[in-house]
């Protein structure tokens, strides 16, 4: 984990999102899956991103502009400075056989990475509008759809899921895949478990996800 702050490279606007590139300096991109806090100058609270892409160089976060905080990140100019501190958490298992990205929404972030580490395989992504599906180039080999069909309608049997989501969607797919890993989303305000911000009841057992997660087994999830 190191905390740096890295120096904006430039922005894109993808849909509604945003990816956010910096200049990777000390940073190391760590696991698919994993996240870092991210801290626009003059906020005072960082926000939590997985890690898109980790081009030479170059970090990169899809952002959704929900809110104060996300906003401002997505405002950043090149040479602007954000405080970033990481990679945090759990990241998928990469040792499966035959990996199947799942996502939702701004809950794709994470797959361009994972999918570069696995190889490319196949992908499906689901999203509310074909608006928010221009996100899905950044995966490669994916299946799309909008709603209101869902993802857990097109999952072909005898994968390994690597999936990140809406809670809704991780519980419909761990229901279909009992094996799969699910990457939470949550409210972080440390990223490190000092502040309980993302403490979540899963299957009746409190967890913080910035240290037991994001990452979890759907099997811990449907017990």
């Amino acid at each position: 984990m190191q905390s740096e702050r890295a120096e904006v490279t430039g922005t894109e606007q993808i849909g509604p999102y945003t990816l956010l590139r910096v200049a990777r300096g000390g940073l190391d991109p760590g696991i698919p899956g994993q996240f870092f806090m991210l801290e626009a100058p003059g906020r005072p609270l960082p926000r939590p991103m997985s890690l898109c892409l980790a081009p030479p160089a170059e970090l990169a976060f899809l952002i959704d502009p929900i809110g104060p905080g996300t906003r401002a990140l997505c405002a950043l100019e090149p040479g602007d400075r954000p405080a970033i501190l990481g990679p945090l958490g759990n990241g998928y298992r990469l040792d499966v056989e035959r990996p199947l990205l799942v996502g939702g929404g701004i809950g794709i972030a994470p797959l361009p990475y994972l999918s570069e580490a696995l190889g490319q395989p196949p992908a499906v992504l689901g999203f509310r509008s074909e608006l928010h599906a221009e996100a899905a180039h950044l995966v490669p080999n994916a299946e799309i759809v909008v709603e209101p069909t869902y993802v857990t309608e097109v999952i072909p049997p005898g994968h390994d899921v690597l999936a990140c989501g809406p809670e809704p969607m991780l519980a419909a797919v761990a229901a279909l895949e009992p094996a799969a890993q699910l990457a939470w989303e949550a409210p972080m305000a440390c990223g490190y478990g000092a502040c309980y911000g993302c403490a979540v009841e899963i299957a009746g057992e409190i967890k913080r996800l910035c240290v037991e997660g994001p990452v979890l087994a759907a099997e811990a999830v449907a017990a």
